[in-house]
């Protein structure tokens, strides 16, 4: 059985009795973004325009981000400070470029930090093999290996097969019969709650796909990969997921 998530709606009063307007967050928080590219550019654009402090990095050095920075609003910053002094960051980078990244990197971050990683292995197309990967080692297992050696943060599986242009024109209001749901999965119920309110905010369900060593069940060619679907769909897409890597996204 699937827990389903049940953020608070934005707009609904907060536990000290605040209310936001709509497409505001209830309570805004400080992101770091590290990666540019489709995915991380829409979390950008769409964590700015909730209200969301946002911090941005690419491989190439900040002053390459600045159109996006003037068009959100988010600050542009070295990859090695897109982690100082937020309080989430997000890892949207192909996942072959992982073992580049310094294992400093998320560092700043104190212990327990969440970190949301939306890798996805296309070892045929881009990012060559990877023998851990191959041997069965989830995706964001493997990401989690190379920049938290050391185990003090807190992972969440999340953004990884949805197309990058519904993260700003998909989202729904709850309640709303077209209303899509995403899945999550991570090893911390604390740090889900906190992703799932940021999936909630940005219009979509949120289904708790287990683990992180559960989370082979989102990667490519899996069913609920790309799958357009409410709750129900979504978990039974994760629910029939097989357990060997279709032959296209093996190395």
């Amino acid at each position: 059985m699937r827990l389903v998530l049940r953020a608070r709606r934005v707009g609904d009063p907060s536990p000290g009795g605040r209310s936001s307007s709509p497409g505001r967050s209830v309570a805004t928080m400080d992101i770091g973004i590290i990666g540019a590219g489709n995915i991380g550019g829409n979390l950008t654009r769409a964590f700015s325009r909730l209200g969301h402090t946002v911090k941005v990095a690419n491989s190439r050095g900040p002053e390459t981000l600045a159109d996006l920075a003037q068009e959100t609003g988010a600050t542009a910053v070295a990859a090695e400070d897109a982690a100082r002094g937020v309080e989430l960051v997000v890892v949207t980078i192909p996942q072959g470029k992982v073992p580049d990244l310094p294992a400093t990197l998320l560092d700043p971050l104190p212990d327990g930090a969440v970190v949301v990683d939306t890798g996805n292995y296309y070892p045929q197309q881009r990012d060559g093999r990877i023998d851990a990967i191959e041997g069965g080692t989830p995706e964001t297992v493997w990401t989690a290996q190379h920049l938290d050696p050391r185990g003090r943060l807190q992972w969440v599986k999340a953004f990884n097969g949805i197309m990058a242009e519904h993260l700003l024109t998909a989202g729904r209001q709850p309640g709303d019969l077209e209303r899509r749901a995403l899945p999550i999965a991570g090893d911390s119920a604390d740090a889900k709650r906190v992703v799932g309110g940021l999936v909630d905010e940005l219009g979509f369900d949120v289904v708790d796909a287990g683990s992180l060593a559960d989370s082979w069940r989102q990667q490519p060619g899996t069913p609920v990969y790309g799958a357009e679907a409410g709750v129900d769909g979504i978990t039974q897409a994760l629910a029939d997921a097989p357990t060997e890597r279709p032959a296209e996204f093996r190395g």
